[in-house]
């Protein structure tokens, strides 16, 4: 048994594992890490069996099958020595990580537990290789009675790559989308009890209002029945405030993206949304949710005189968005956008609101993409806040790209910062008196975000967020390794979500209010001010998860 296993396999797929092991931007939970430990481990396995298969392709010389066998049961040990040592060294790591974001440390069986889990996981996948290699043989069998053997041995992994393409695509992924698809929109349709219809003529979804309360969807119905209310406001500030507006149009509100925005238009002027010192055009995640810690921020600072829109364009979370209709977003985006900044026009400068962008996540690429900057060159817009933005951003990753030399990836510096810049957990690279020019960009992002910050290349090159001073949450022990690292980020995309406020991909509600003082211009509140709001929004959060049991209940519907 010993000769039939590869020797630059086992190397490769022990190397592979131990990287595995190593801390990456967010901590992981022991399922995710034996799940990522065997697939790894499989991978380096299967590029030392396709290295071993090539090198007998090429007809090179051959080992005897009793040294095969000697040299293979001596790095088996070796493996297995390197194994251990990495299993004793993961949890410190994972500590460490953990640590970062306030998180209790491990339980000792961590270690036994991953192990196990990456043990089986390698098992089926190395199962699933050896089926898929015995059908690419059988194929090539076939062929070559009727073609030379090389050229069978060719076409016939061609032809078993095809039909397992084809199968996998058009069977279960088709599959799988559907059904997700499915689950979605049935989710989506769900009335919460908690959420009655509003009795408020000037809310959207009341009888009064041009758009359904059942067709809001859940994520709309959350949006417009949450946020602060008069006396919230007043409570908090002492002084006179409005209600905030929150328009909101469903995805089963119209046929198509213009007719929705259309109606969203129609609704925020019969609500007087125009009427309000500022102006929010919204575009939501996948799923159609708006992050409440974002405009309740706003909606504070500015006594309550802000009017938002948002119009859902999928059932699907983000990832699944972005993977099944890639355009549908940005479309409705633009017609939202067109429709709103069209009518603003319109109006007499000295008589119409500021007007502003937002997104989040999926939301901050698609609001990205909305626009053109010379479509505004005239009557420019306000501003844009925009949060998480996932890493296929064309627009921000071009300002990334051309930032100024000696800035880091993590918080670039775009010229001297008057009309775009980037903010952390710590703020900007400016000083607070820095001047804005006519239009104000903000970024807001977090760097161990792997949302933001995973790239493709990262599997053969460096990754710059690396380079020292590293950002605020990325460990000082992270390292990077071809292949792995890239693997890592990727898996850690999975659990950006699930990190803890100010970490990841969970915005705190105090840096979007410190992003929108900035963004907004805010000078009638002093720091003392802004620091007690900061508190009430982080405690209201706080609140409200752990009256919707727990985070995964309180973010089911964010969808990234």
């Amino acid at each position: 048994m010993l000769q039939r296993l590869c020797g630059v396999g086992l190397i490769l797929g022990t190397l592979f594992f131990a990287a595995s092991l190593t801390p990456s931007l967010v901590p992981r939970t022991v399922q995710i890490q034996g799940l990522l430990a065997g697939l790894c481990m499989a991978l380096g396995y299967g590029i030392g069996v396709l290295l071993r298969r090539l090198w007998n392709y090429l007809e090179l010389p051959q080992a005897p099958a009793s040294l095969r066998a000697r040299t293979n049961a001596v790095l088996l040990v070796l493996c297995a020595a390197v194994v251990i040592v990495f299993l004793w060294l993961a949890a410190p790591w994972q500590n460490a990580v953990r640590a970062g974001m306030d998180l209790p440390p491990l339980p000792r069986s961590y270690p036994f537990k991953l192990f196990v889990l990456a043990l089986v996981t390698f098992v089926v996948l190395l199962f699933l290789g050896r089926l898929i290699g015995y059908a690419m043989r059988r194929t090539a069998a076939l062929l070559r009675r009727f073609i030379p053997r090389r050229f069978a041995n060719a076409l016939g992994v061609t032809i078993a790559a095809v039909l397992l393409w084809m199968l996998a695509r058009d069977l279960l992924f088709s599959r799988v989308m559907q059904g997700l698809d499915a689950s979605y929109r049935e989710l989506d349709e769900l009335i919460e009890p908690e959420r009655p219809q509003p009795d408020d003529p000037g809310r959207t979804g009341s009888a009064a209002s041009l758009v359904e309360w059942e067709e809001l969807g859940r994520a709309g119905r959350e949006f417009v029945a949450s946020g602060p209310s008069v006396a919230d406001i007043t409570a908090l500030t002492g002084r006179d405030a409005r209600q905030p507006l929150r328009v909101y149009v469903g995805l089963r509100s119209g046929e198509d993206a213009t007719g929705r925005a259309e109606l969203a238009l129609a609704e925020l002027k019969r609500q007087g949304g125009f009427d309000r010192k500022v102006l929010v055009i919204i575009t939501p995640t996948g799923t159609g949710w708006v992050d409440p810690s974002a405009m309740d921020a706003l909606e504070y600072m500015h006594d309550g005189d802000v009017a938002s829109v948002a119009m859902q364009y999928s059932y699907l979370s983000s990832p699944l968005s972005l993977l099944v209709h890639p355009e549908v977003g940005a479309t409705s985006a633009r017609a939202l956008f067109d429709a709103v900044y069209g009518y603003w026009t319109s109006l007499p400068r000295d008589q119409r609101p500021r007007l502003y962008l937002h997104g989040l996540s999926l939301g901050a690429m698609n609001s990205e993409r909305s626009t053109q900057v010379f479509q505004m060159f005239e009557d420019p817009i306000s501003g844009a806040l925009w949060s998480g933005p996932p890493f296929q951003s064309t627009l921000w990753r071009s300002l990334t790209e051309s930032r100024n030399p000696g800035s880091p990836k993590w918080l670039p510096q775009v010229g001297d910062g008057r009309l775009v810049r980037f903010m952390n957990q710590q703020g900007t690279t400016l000083p607070a008196d820095a001047p804005w020019g006519v239009m104000r960009l903000m970024y807001l992002q977090y760097a161990d975000d792997a949302i933001v910050f995973f790239d493709v290349r990262d599997a053969w090159r460096r990754p710059e967020w690396l380079d020292p001073p590293r950002g605020p949450g990325v460990s000082p022990t992270l390292r990077w390794y071809p292949v792995v690292t890239m693997m890592q980020v990727a898996l850690d995309m999975m659990l950006a979500m699930d990190t803890p406020p100010g970490h990841g991909h969970v915005y705190a509600p105090e840096h979007y209010t410190q992003a929108w003082a900035e963004v907004t211009g805010i000078t009638h509140w002093s720091a003392e001010d802004l620091e007690k709001l900061k508190r009430h929004l982080a405690e209201v959060a706080r609140k409200n998860m752990e009256g919707e049991g727990g985070k995964e209940d309180a973010y089911d519907n964010r969808g990234g």
